[in-house]
Protein backbone atom coordinates (compact mmCIF):
# COMPACT_ATOMS: atom_id res chain seq x y z
CA UNK A 1 0.00 0.00 0.00
CA UNK A 2 3.19 2.30 -0.07
CA UNK A 3 4.46 1.89 -3.07
CA UNK A 4 2.92 5.11 -5.61
CA UNK A 5 1.63 2.81 -8.40
CA UNK A 6 -0.81 0.62 -5.95
CA UNK A 7 -2.10 3.81 -4.57
CA UNK A 8 -2.60 5.65 -7.79
CA UNK A 9 -4.64 2.63 -9.16
CA UNK A 10 -6.51 2.32 -6.23
CA UNK A 11 -7.12 5.71 -6.79
CA UNK A 12 -7.95 5.46 -10.12
CA UNK A 13 -10.13 2.19 -9.55
CA UNK A 14 -12.15 3.97 -6.92
CA UNK A 15 -13.03 7.02 -9.30
CA UNK A 16 -13.98 5.01 -11.98
CA UNK A 17 -16.11 2.52 -10.20
CA UNK A 18 -17.99 5.61 -8.52
CA UNK A 19 -18.22 7.13 -11.89
CA UNK A 20 -19.06 4.67 -13.63
CA UNK A 21 -21.82 3.81 -10.77
CA UNK A 22 -23.79 7.12 -10.88
CA UNK A 23 -23.76 7.35 -14.67
CA UNK A 24 -25.19 3.43 -14.84
CA UNK A 25 -27.72 4.43 -11.93
CA UNK A 26 -29.03 8.00 -13.35
CA UNK A 27 -29.00 6.21 -17.01
CA UNK A 28 -31.37 3.48 -15.63
CA UNK A 29 -33.79 5.84 -13.36
CA UNK A 30 -33.54 8.23 -16.99
CA UNK A 31 -34.07 5.04 -19.40
CA UNK A 32 -37.16 3.72 -16.95
CA UNK A 33 -39.08 7.21 -17.00
CA UNK A 34 -38.57 7.52 -20.66
CA UNK A 35 -39.59 3.96 -21.65
CA UNK A 36 -42.51 4.71 -19.50
CA UNK A 37 -43.40 7.96 -20.64
CA UNK A 38 -43.15 6.73 -24.21
CA UNK A 39 -45.78 4.01 -23.60
CA UNK A 40 -47.97 6.60 -22.03
CA UNK A 41 -48.28 8.41 -25.45
CA UNK A 42 -47.81 6.13 -27.60
CA UNK A 43 -49.76 3.17 -25.93
CA UNK A 44 -52.84 4.48 -26.71
CA UNK A 45 -54.99 4.96 -29.76
CA UNK A 46 -55.81 7.77 -31.88
CA UNK A 47 -58.63 9.78 -30.35
CA UNK A 48 -60.41 10.88 -33.91
CA UNK A 49 -63.71 11.14 -32.36
CA UNK A 50 -62.88 13.61 -29.59
CA UNK A 51 -60.98 15.63 -31.75
CA UNK A 52 -63.61 16.00 -34.38
CA UNK A 53 -65.78 16.81 -30.85
CA UNK A 54 -62.89 19.22 -29.57
CA UNK A 55 -62.86 20.66 -33.43
CA UNK A 56 -66.61 21.23 -33.54
CA UNK A 57 -66.64 22.46 -30.01
CA UNK A 58 -63.82 25.85 -31.03
CA UNK A 59 -66.21 25.92 -34.54
CA UNK A 60 -69.40 27.03 -32.37
CA UNK A 61 -67.62 28.89 -29.04
CA UNK A 62 -65.05 30.53 -31.39
CA UNK A 63 -62.45 29.61 -28.21
CA UNK A 64 -61.68 27.15 -25.78
CA UNK A 65 -63.27 28.26 -22.64
CA UNK A 66 -65.46 25.94 -20.78
CA UNK A 67 -64.02 22.73 -22.43
CA UNK A 68 -62.64 21.61 -19.60
CA UNK A 69 -66.76 19.58 -18.71
CA UNK A 70 -66.07 18.44 -22.08
CA UNK A 71 -62.40 16.71 -21.44
CA UNK A 72 -63.58 15.65 -17.40
CA UNK A 73 -66.50 13.64 -19.35
CA UNK A 74 -63.81 11.94 -22.11
CA UNK A 75 -61.70 10.91 -19.45
CA UNK A 76 -64.37 9.77 -17.08
CA UNK A 77 -66.00 7.22 -20.11
CA UNK A 78 -62.08 6.75 -21.39
CA UNK A 79 -61.40 3.15 -22.32
CA UNK A 80 -57.49 2.89 -23.19
CA UNK A 81 -56.21 0.54 -25.15
CA UNK A 82 -52.62 -1.59 -25.07
CA UNK A 83 -52.00 -2.28 -28.23
CA UNK A 84 -55.95 -3.52 -28.88
CA UNK A 85 -55.87 -5.13 -25.23
CA UNK A 86 -57.93 -3.80 -22.69
CA UNK A 87 -56.33 -2.29 -19.57
CA UNK A 88 -56.46 -3.72 -15.96
CA UNK A 89 -59.44 -3.10 -13.95
CA UNK A 90 -57.58 -1.09 -11.73
CA UNK A 91 -55.95 1.33 -14.39
CA UNK A 92 -56.43 4.84 -14.20
CA UNK A 93 -58.35 6.60 -17.13
CA UNK A 94 -56.77 8.46 -19.75
CA UNK A 95 -55.09 11.81 -19.24
CA UNK A 96 -56.11 14.78 -21.46
CA UNK A 97 -54.18 18.08 -21.89
CA UNK A 98 -55.41 20.63 -24.64
CA UNK A 99 -53.28 23.70 -25.44
CA UNK A 100 -54.46 26.68 -28.01
CA UNK A 101 -53.02 27.90 -30.83
CA UNK A 102 -49.92 29.45 -29.22
CA UNK A 103 -48.71 26.56 -27.56
CA UNK A 104 -49.68 27.30 -24.08
CA UNK A 105 -52.28 24.25 -22.04
CA UNK A 106 -56.22 25.57 -21.09
CA UNK A 107 -56.99 22.42 -20.13
CA UNK A 108 -54.12 19.93 -18.14
CA UNK A 109 -55.47 16.55 -17.29
CA UNK A 110 -51.99 15.55 -16.35
CA UNK A 111 -50.40 17.99 -14.22
CA UNK A 112 -52.89 20.52 -13.51
CA UNK A 113 -51.00 23.75 -14.59
CA UNK A 114 -52.74 25.75 -17.06
CA UNK A 115 -51.00 28.56 -19.11
CA UNK A 116 -47.72 26.12 -19.49
CA UNK A 117 -46.24 25.51 -22.75
CA UNK A 118 -46.48 21.32 -23.80
CA UNK A 119 -42.79 19.56 -22.73
CA UNK A 120 -40.88 18.09 -25.69
CA UNK A 121 -42.89 14.56 -24.59
CA UNK A 122 -46.39 16.20 -25.13
CA UNK A 123 -45.30 17.89 -27.98
CA UNK A 124 -43.80 14.66 -29.96
CA UNK A 125 -47.04 13.31 -28.94
CA UNK A 126 -49.61 16.13 -29.68
CA UNK A 127 -52.45 15.43 -32.11
CA UNK A 128 -53.60 18.46 -34.10
CA UNK A 129 -57.01 20.38 -33.82
CA UNK A 130 -57.58 22.48 -37.39
CA UNK A 131 -60.94 24.34 -38.18
CA UNK A 132 -61.09 25.61 -41.22
CA UNK A 133 -57.98 23.93 -42.21
CA UNK A 134 -56.03 25.93 -39.79
CA UNK A 135 -54.72 24.71 -36.65
CA UNK A 136 -56.89 26.01 -33.69
CA UNK A 137 -55.58 23.35 -30.91
CA UNK A 138 -52.96 20.31 -29.89
CA UNK A 139 -54.52 17.36 -28.00
CA UNK A 140 -52.39 15.19 -26.02
CA UNK A 141 -53.31 11.83 -25.02
CA UNK A 142 -51.38 9.94 -22.33
CA UNK A 143 -51.68 7.18 -19.32
CA UNK A 144 -50.75 7.66 -16.28
CA UNK A 145 -46.92 7.10 -15.96
CA UNK A 146 -47.14 4.13 -13.47
CA UNK A 147 -45.25 0.80 -13.64
CA UNK A 148 -48.43 -1.01 -14.13
CA UNK A 149 -49.13 0.61 -17.78
CA UNK A 150 -45.89 -1.58 -18.90
CA UNK A 151 -46.73 -5.05 -19.97
CA UNK A 152 -44.70 -8.04 -19.79
CA UNK A 153 -42.69 -7.60 -23.16
CA UNK A 154 -41.81 -4.00 -21.97
CA UNK A 155 -41.57 -5.44 -18.68
CA UNK A 156 -38.36 -7.69 -20.26
CA UNK A 157 -37.05 -4.71 -22.43
CA UNK A 158 -36.86 -2.62 -18.81
CA UNK A 159 -34.96 -5.44 -17.21
CA UNK A 160 -32.94 -6.27 -19.87
CA UNK A 161 -32.13 -2.58 -20.37
CA UNK A 162 -30.85 -2.68 -16.80
CA UNK A 163 -28.79 -5.92 -16.72
CA UNK A 164 -26.93 -4.12 -20.06
CA UNK A 165 -26.23 -1.23 -18.12
CA UNK A 166 -24.75 -2.95 -15.09
CA UNK A 167 -22.82 -5.58 -17.46
CA UNK A 168 -21.28 -2.08 -19.37
CA UNK A 169 -20.63 -0.72 -15.87
CA UNK A 170 -18.62 -3.43 -14.79
CA UNK A 171 -16.82 -4.22 -18.30
CA UNK A 172 -15.80 -0.28 -18.06
CA UNK A 173 -14.99 -0.30 -14.87
CA UNK A 174 -12.80 -3.24 -15.07
CA UNK A 175 -11.43 -1.94 -18.55
CA UNK A 176 -10.73 1.13 -16.89
CA UNK A 177 -8.89 -0.29 -13.45
CA UNK A 178 -6.71 -2.09 -16.06
CA UNK A 179 -6.05 1.27 -17.71
CA UNK A 180 -5.20 3.01 -14.33
CA UNK A 181 -2.36 0.20 -13.74
CA UNK A 182 -1.15 0.72 -16.41
CA UNK A 183 -0.70 4.65 -16.30
CA UNK A 184 0.32 4.30 -13.02
CA UNK A 185 2.70 1.68 -13.85
CA UNK A 186 4.38 4.03 -16.42
CA UNK A 187 4.06 7.04 -14.17
CA UNK A 188 6.42 5.61 -11.96
CA UNK A 189 8.62 3.93 -13.84
CA UNK A 190 10.79 6.79 -14.17
CA UNK A 191 10.84 7.56 -10.37
CA UNK A 192 11.75 3.81 -9.86
CA UNK A 193 14.78 4.33 -12.16
CA UNK A 194 15.22 7.66 -10.68
CA UNK A 195 15.83 6.17 -7.40
CA UNK A 196 17.97 3.18 -9.05
CA UNK A 197 19.96 5.84 -10.15
CA UNK A 198 20.15 7.68 -6.83
CA UNK A 199 20.82 4.36 -5.14
CA UNK A 200 23.91 3.96 -7.40
CA UNK A 201 25.58 7.63 -6.81
CA UNK A 202 25.34 6.44 -3.36
CA UNK A 203 27.52 3.86 -3.88
CA UNK A 204 29.89 6.29 -5.62
CA UNK A 205 28.96 6.00 -9.23
CA UNK A 206 28.22 9.35 -10.00
CA UNK A 207 28.61 8.39 -14.05
CA UNK A 208 25.10 7.15 -13.40
CA UNK A 209 22.42 8.99 -15.75
CA UNK A 210 18.43 8.54 -16.65
CA UNK A 211 16.56 8.96 -19.38
CA UNK A 212 14.98 12.44 -19.66
CA UNK A 213 11.46 10.94 -20.48
CA UNK A 214 7.72 11.65 -19.36
CA UNK A 215 5.46 14.44 -18.56
CA UNK A 216 7.10 18.06 -18.81
CA UNK A 217 7.75 17.84 -14.94
CA UNK A 218 9.32 14.71 -15.30
CA UNK A 219 11.14 15.23 -17.53
CA UNK A 220 12.59 18.68 -15.61
CA UNK A 221 13.26 16.20 -12.07
CA UNK A 222 15.61 14.13 -14.97
CA UNK A 223 17.09 17.12 -16.18
CA UNK A 224 18.31 18.43 -12.94
CA UNK A 225 19.06 14.54 -11.52
CA UNK A 226 21.60 14.60 -14.82
CA UNK A 227 22.59 18.06 -13.94
CA UNK A 228 23.18 17.13 -10.14
CA UNK A 229 25.08 13.80 -10.95
CA UNK A 230 27.38 15.55 -13.63
CA UNK A 231 28.32 18.23 -10.85
CA UNK A 232 28.87 15.62 -8.40
CA UNK A 233 31.10 13.77 -10.78
CA UNK A 234 32.86 17.11 -11.67
CA UNK A 235 33.33 17.39 -7.74
CA UNK A 236 34.55 13.87 -6.94
CA UNK A 237 37.19 14.52 -10.40
CA UNK A 238 38.43 17.85 -8.83
CA UNK A 239 38.67 16.23 -5.57
CA UNK A 240 40.68 13.13 -6.39
CA UNK A 241 42.66 14.83 -8.86
CA UNK A 242 43.31 17.77 -5.93
CA UNK A 243 44.34 14.98 -3.75
CA UNK A 244 46.89 13.55 -5.76
CA UNK A 245 48.24 16.95 -6.69
CA UNK A 246 48.53 17.89 -2.62
CA UNK A 247 50.38 14.67 -2.31
CA UNK A 248 52.56 15.15 -4.90
CA UNK A 249 53.24 19.43 -3.87
CA UNK A 250 53.84 17.86 -0.53
CA UNK A 251 55.84 15.29 -1.14
CA UNK A 252 58.48 17.51 -3.16
CA UNK A 253 59.39 19.60 0.25
CA UNK A 254 59.05 16.83 2.18
CA UNK A 255 61.53 15.03 0.34
CA UNK A 256 63.88 17.64 0.53
CA UNK A 257 63.75 17.88 3.65
CA UNK A 258 64.32 14.20 4.64
CA UNK A 259 67.14 14.22 2.15
CA UNK A 260 69.25 17.30 3.56
CA UNK A 261 68.40 16.24 7.26
CA UNK A 262 69.88 12.47 6.43
CA UNK A 263 72.82 14.02 4.74
CA UNK A 264 72.86 16.22 7.60
CA UNK A 265 73.21 13.52 10.07
CA UNK A 266 75.20 11.21 7.81
CA UNK A 267 77.77 13.92 7.87
CA UNK A 268 77.21 15.00 4.31
CA UNK A 269 76.48 18.20 4.42
CA UNK A 270 77.26 20.17 7.14
CA UNK A 271 75.38 22.12 9.99
CA UNK A 272 75.59 25.55 9.42
CA UNK A 273 73.50 28.37 8.84
CA UNK A 274 73.30 28.15 4.23
CA UNK A 275 71.89 24.50 5.11
CA UNK A 276 69.39 25.61 7.76
CA UNK A 277 68.16 28.31 5.38
CA UNK A 278 67.30 25.81 2.65
CA UNK A 279 65.57 23.90 5.32
CA UNK A 280 63.54 26.55 6.76
CA UNK A 281 62.80 27.80 3.26
CA UNK A 282 60.57 24.29 2.33
CA UNK A 283 59.25 24.54 5.40
CA UNK A 284 58.29 27.89 4.28
CA UNK A 285 56.67 26.60 1.16
CA UNK A 286 55.00 23.52 3.60
CA UNK A 287 53.45 26.48 5.43
CA UNK A 288 52.44 28.62 2.59
CA UNK A 289 50.77 25.31 0.94
CA UNK A 290 48.56 23.89 4.10
CA UNK A 291 47.51 28.26 4.45
CA UNK A 292 46.61 28.33 0.79
CA UNK A 293 44.55 25.09 0.88
CA UNK A 294 43.12 26.44 3.63
CA UNK A 295 41.50 29.37 2.03
CA UNK A 296 40.53 27.30 -0.74
CA UNK A 297 38.29 24.51 1.80
CA UNK A 298 37.00 27.94 3.36
CA UNK A 299 35.79 28.87 -0.08
CA UNK A 300 34.85 26.09 -1.03
CA UNK A 301 32.73 25.54 2.44
CA UNK A 302 31.03 28.74 1.56
CA UNK A 303 32.82 30.02 4.88
CA UNK A 304 35.25 32.28 3.89
CA UNK A 305 34.72 35.35 6.11
CA UNK A 306 34.35 38.86 5.34
CA UNK A 307 34.86 42.10 6.55
CA UNK A 308 32.89 44.25 4.82
CA UNK A 309 33.70 48.04 4.94
CA UNK A 310 34.09 51.21 2.62
CA UNK A 311 37.90 50.73 1.14
CA UNK A 312 39.50 52.63 -0.79
CA UNK A 313 41.25 50.49 -3.69
CA UNK A 314 43.96 53.20 -4.60
CA UNK A 315 45.14 53.08 -0.96
CA UNK A 316 45.07 49.65 -0.80
CA UNK A 317 46.71 48.74 -4.28
CA UNK A 318 49.59 51.33 -3.27
CA UNK A 319 50.38 49.79 0.21
CA UNK A 320 50.78 46.75 -1.55
CA UNK A 321 53.00 47.73 -4.31
CA UNK A 322 55.27 49.06 -1.47
CA UNK A 323 55.39 45.74 0.13
CA UNK A 324 56.38 43.99 -3.12
CA UNK A 325 59.03 47.04 -4.01
CA UNK A 326 61.70 45.39 -2.89
CA UNK A 327 61.13 42.03 -4.48
CA UNK A 328 60.74 43.91 -7.52
CA UNK A 329 63.88 46.15 -7.03
CA UNK A 330 66.09 43.19 -6.53
CA UNK A 331 65.03 41.45 -9.79
CA UNK A 332 65.51 44.48 -11.73
CA UNK A 333 61.46 45.08 -12.37
CA UNK A 334 59.16 48.15 -12.32
CA UNK A 335 56.72 48.11 -10.34
CA UNK A 336 54.23 50.99 -10.70
CA UNK A 337 50.26 52.21 -9.79
CA UNK A 338 47.75 54.25 -11.95
CA UNK A 339 44.68 54.78 -10.06
CA UNK A 340 41.77 56.95 -12.19
CA UNK A 341 41.38 60.41 -10.20
CA UNK A 342 37.39 59.12 -9.77
CA UNK A 343 37.76 55.83 -8.44
CA UNK A 344 34.75 55.51 -5.67
CA UNK A 345 34.56 53.46 -2.40
CA UNK A 346 33.95 49.95 -2.49
CA UNK A 347 32.69 47.58 -0.36
CA UNK A 348 35.13 45.18 0.31
CA UNK A 349 37.37 43.50 2.74
CA UNK A 350 41.28 45.92 2.92
CA UNK A 351 43.47 42.43 4.03
CA UNK A 352 41.60 39.97 1.19
CA UNK A 353 41.82 42.49 -1.26
CA UNK A 354 45.23 43.48 -0.26
CA UNK A 355 45.67 39.09 -0.76
CA UNK A 356 44.19 39.09 -4.33
CA UNK A 357 46.25 41.80 -5.30
CA UNK A 358 49.59 39.92 -3.49
CA UNK A 359 48.49 36.89 -5.11
CA UNK A 360 48.37 38.61 -8.30
CA UNK A 361 51.65 40.31 -8.12
CA UNK A 362 53.13 37.08 -7.30
CA UNK A 363 52.07 35.43 -10.48
CA UNK A 364 53.14 38.15 -12.75
CA UNK A 365 57.20 39.25 -10.71
CA UNK A 366 57.65 35.23 -11.12
CA UNK A 367 56.96 35.76 -14.96
CA UNK A 368 58.78 39.14 -15.78
CA UNK A 369 61.73 39.12 -16.85
CA UNK A 370 64.59 41.09 -15.35
CA UNK A 371 63.78 45.03 -17.56
CA UNK A 372 60.00 44.37 -17.52
CA UNK A 373 57.37 46.42 -15.56
CA UNK A 374 54.52 45.50 -13.67
CA UNK A 375 51.65 47.76 -13.33
CA UNK A 376 48.60 47.58 -11.28
CA UNK A 377 45.79 50.28 -12.35
CA UNK A 378 42.19 50.65 -12.08
CA UNK A 379 39.10 52.76 -13.31
CA UNK A 380 35.45 52.89 -12.82
CA UNK A 381 33.30 50.69 -15.06
CA UNK A 382 29.44 51.42 -14.69
CA UNK A 383 28.23 49.98 -11.51
CA UNK A 384 32.11 48.54 -10.08
CA UNK A 385 35.60 49.31 -9.85
CA UNK A 386 38.01 47.36 -12.23
CA UNK A 387 41.52 46.94 -11.15
CA UNK A 388 44.07 44.98 -13.52
CA UNK A 389 47.72 43.53 -12.89
CA UNK A 390 49.83 43.85 -16.03
CA UNK A 391 53.31 42.32 -16.88
CA UNK A 392 55.36 42.32 -19.62
CA UNK A 393 56.33 38.69 -19.66
CA UNK A 394 56.32 35.78 -21.84
CA UNK A 395 52.27 35.76 -21.95
CA UNK A 396 49.99 32.74 -21.50
CA UNK A 397 49.97 30.08 -24.84
CA UNK A 398 46.41 30.08 -25.98
CA UNK A 399 45.79 26.33 -24.97
CA UNK A 400 47.02 27.22 -21.43
CA UNK A 401 44.47 30.17 -20.91
CA UNK A 402 41.58 27.96 -19.80
CA UNK A 403 43.27 26.57 -16.87
CA UNK A 404 45.13 29.20 -15.22
CA UNK A 405 42.51 29.70 -12.48
CA UNK A 406 42.72 25.90 -12.07
CA UNK A 407 44.14 24.53 -8.93
CA UNK A 408 47.52 23.17 -8.77
CA UNK A 409 48.17 23.87 -12.65
CA UNK A 410 51.08 25.84 -13.84
CA UNK A 411 52.23 26.36 -17.35
CA UNK A 412 55.11 24.08 -18.73
CA UNK A 413 58.37 24.24 -16.86
CA UNK A 414 60.21 26.03 -20.04
CA UNK A 415 57.85 29.33 -18.55
CA UNK A 416 60.90 29.90 -16.48
CA UNK A 417 62.33 33.48 -15.49
CA UNK A 418 66.01 33.72 -16.28
CA UNK A 419 66.31 30.03 -17.06
CA UNK A 420 65.53 29.33 -13.46
CA UNK A 421 61.91 27.82 -12.54
CA UNK A 422 60.22 29.87 -9.33
CA UNK A 423 58.81 27.19 -7.13
CA UNK A 424 55.29 27.71 -5.75
CA UNK A 425 52.17 26.31 -4.82
CA UNK A 426 50.12 26.42 -7.68
CA UNK A 427 46.93 28.18 -5.65
CA UNK A 428 47.24 31.57 -5.65
CA UNK A 429 45.45 32.61 -8.70
CA UNK A 430 42.77 30.08 -7.58
CA UNK A 431 42.40 31.99 -4.43
CA UNK A 432 42.60 34.93 -6.16
CA UNK A 433 39.38 34.37 -7.98
CA UNK A 434 37.77 32.64 -4.99
CA UNK A 435 38.12 35.98 -3.16
CA UNK A 436 36.76 38.30 -6.15
CA UNK A 437 33.85 36.20 -6.35
CA UNK A 438 33.01 36.14 -2.85
CA UNK A 439 32.54 40.00 -2.84
CA UNK A 440 30.96 39.42 -6.12
CA UNK A 441 32.76 40.46 -8.86
CA UNK A 442 34.72 38.55 -11.83
CA UNK A 443 37.90 38.45 -12.57
CA UNK A 444 39.53 36.60 -15.74
CA UNK A 445 43.00 36.95 -17.64
CA UNK A 446 43.75 38.99 -20.81
CA UNK A 447 46.90 37.78 -22.64
CA UNK A 448 49.00 37.50 -26.02
CA UNK A 449 51.67 34.67 -26.44
CA UNK A 450 55.28 36.86 -26.11
CA UNK A 451 53.22 40.42 -25.07
CA UNK A 452 53.03 40.27 -21.43
CA UNK A 453 49.61 39.20 -19.31
CA UNK A 454 46.63 41.03 -17.85
CA UNK A 455 44.71 40.06 -14.56
CA UNK A 456 41.30 42.08 -14.68
CA UNK A 457 38.84 41.95 -11.69
CA UNK A 458 35.67 44.24 -10.93
CA UNK A 459 34.60 45.05 -6.98
CA UNK A 460 30.73 45.86 -6.80
CA UNK A 461 29.93 49.96 -5.92
CA UNK A 462 27.84 50.00 -3.88
CA UNK A 463 25.31 53.42 -2.69
CA UNK A 464 24.96 53.01 0.77
CA UNK A 465 27.33 50.71 1.98
CA UNK A 466 27.29 49.27 5.23
CA UNK A 467 30.36 47.87 6.93
CA UNK A 468 29.83 44.56 9.00
CA UNK A 469 30.70 40.66 8.25
CA UNK A 470 29.88 38.07 5.76
CA UNK A 471 30.23 34.50 5.07
CA UNK A 472 30.69 33.20 1.64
Amino acid sequence: MRRLWVRLTIAFAVVILVTVGVVGLLAGLTAGQAFRAYVAYSGTLPHQALIEGLAGYYETHGDWSGVGQLLDRASALSAPAFGGRRPPPDQAPLQFVLAGADGRVVYDGAQGRLGRRLNREEQAAAQDIEVGGETVGQLVVSLPVRSNILGPLEEIFVARLRRWLIAGGLLAGGLGLLLGLALSRSLTAPLQRMAMAARAIARRDFSRRVEVEGSDEMADVARAFNDMAATLEASERQRQNMVADVAHELRTPLSVLQGNLRAILDDVYPLDKAEVSRLYDETRLLSRLVDDLRELALADAGQLGLNLQPADVGDVARSTAESFAPAAEAQEVELRVEMAGDLPQVQADPDRLAQILRNLLVNALRHTPRGGSVVITGRRTEDAVELAVADTGEGIAPQDQARVFDRFWRADRARTRDGQWVRGTGLGLSIAQSLVEAHGGHIWLETKAGEGSTFRFTLPVRSSPEAGRRET
